[in-house]
């Protein structure tokens, strides 16, 4: 009986209805979600969505050598000396090679990096990105 009566107070449904019966969803009225007249504060859930990710490429050209290839993709990407290789060798070969893979930001501010670097070194490299 005791029982009974504390289960009512707190979830705010009468004796005979199973736990969770009779609780409404967030007032349309009240900003925060609490409900007064049932005395149960509700909180709305924000449902987090995954950023969009974007592919960094770079483009081969006829002009800018292999080697400055190479030491942008370890020093901006953090590539090791092979990883960085292979990538030249698909913008070579293939004319264009992914760097890597990021959120919009990152992949900016990579492309930007390396756009600069390549004026600074006065070689035509080109980096771009695009929506995965």
């Amino acid at each position: 009986m005791l029982a009974d009566l504390v289960h009512t107070r707190f979830c705010g449904h009468t004796k005979g209805f199973p736990c969770g019966a009779g609780v409404r969803a967030a007032a349309p009225d009240t900003p925060d979600g609490d409900d007064p007249e049932s005395g149960i504060a509700l909180k709305t859930r924000t449902k987090v969505k995954k950023p969009s990710m974007y592919r960094v490429l770079m483009l081969n050209d006829d002009y800018t050598p292999m080697e400055f290839v190479i030491h942008v993709l370890e020093r901006f990407f953090d590539k090791s000396h092979e990883e960085a290789t292979e990538i030249m060798l698909n913008v070579h070969n293939r004319g264009v090679g992914v760097c890597g893979i990021y959120t919009f930001e990152i992949a900016e501010t990579k492309v930007g990096q390396v756009m600069a670097s390549a004026r600074r070194a006065q070689h035509p490299l080109q980096c771009t990105l695009e929506k995965e």
